[in-house]
């Protein structure tokens, strides 16, 4: 396969799930897979025989600090929603499966307030408990706004704040962000690493590859619909296109839009 500039590149398969449940709200439906086909997911991504790794260990590779492995493919989770310490991390230990968690903290805080509508979510003190079933943690801003609309205090905040929150309930540093539903530009990549993050993720639906950018790396997003065999075809490198790419017209328009969308009704939610 090949990526946009035509050169031969190795698929890595980065999968990006949000809800694992039966009955989500309909704004996130979509975006749900039910438990038992989550199951048949992981039970194909064994059978595969890649080797699973975090973000952190992918982004040491694109940076060219670790030797990636031959077969990699890394699991992502969005938000924190309430599955995710329970059932969900049960799962991915059970088949010693790493993942990465990338926590909207105005949604898991009380006190606090996101954009994302009403869902059963996890809570901040229970972040700690990720880390013990094998999990690394990300920061997925405070609101899950459209990060590429915003005034550069607005994006600050996105960025540091959820940073912070993260770092005080592990004791540890956070320093890998998701932007919420991949939205970036030139300006929010660099953002993101002058605020001292080691990686960010996009999504593209598309592979990523052991050239993609640190600073967008690319997942495919899991539908309600995809199957054990979608999974056994993105496992196989197939399925779906390899980065790095650039932005297609359709992309660019769209942000244009949302910027000028955003500068009349302020920020909105990122879905």
């Amino acid at each position: 396969m090949t990526d946009g500039a035509g050169a031969r590149t190795p698929p890595v398969p980065v999968l990006l799930y949000h809800a694992v449940m039966d009955d989500p709200p309909s704004w996130i439906a979509e975006f749900t897979v039910r438990p038992r086909d989550f199951l048949a997911h992981l039970d194909a991504i064994v059978a595969s025989g890649r080797t699973p790794i975090t973000i952190s260990a992918l982004a040491a590779g694109l940076a060219g600090g670790g030797a990636l492995p031959e077969r990699p493919v890394a699991l992502t989770f969005d938000d924190g929603f309430a599955d995710l310490p329970g059932p969900t991390a049960d799962a991915l230990a059970a088949r010693s499966l790493p993942a990465t968690a990338y926590l909207t903290t105005g949604a898991i805080t009380p006190g606090l307030r996101s954009l994302l509508p009403p869902a059963p979510m996890m809570t901040l003190t229970q972040v700690p408990r990720l880390e013990g079933y094998g999990m690394e943690i990300g920061a997925h801003t405070v609101t899950h706004a459209q990060l590429d609309t915003l005034p550069a205090g607005a994006l600050c905040r996105e960025l540091r704040e959820p940073r912070k929150v993260l770092e005080d309930v592990l004791g540890h540093a956070v320093t890998h962000l998701a932007y919420p539903h991949g939205y970036n530009s030139r300006g929010v990549r660099r953002a993101a690493l002058g605020e001292g993050y080691a990686s960010a993720v996009a999504v593209r639906h598309a592979l990523s590859s052991g050239t993609d950018d640190a600073y967008r790396i690319s997942r495919l997003i899991v539908r309600r619909t995809h199957t054990a065999l979608d999974v056994e075809r993105w496992m196989a490198g197939r399925g779906a296109p390899v980065a790095p790419f650039g932005d297609s017209l359709p992309t660019i328009g769209w942000r244009l839009y949302r910027r000028t969308r955003a500068a009349v009704k302020g920020s909105v939610f990122a879905g």
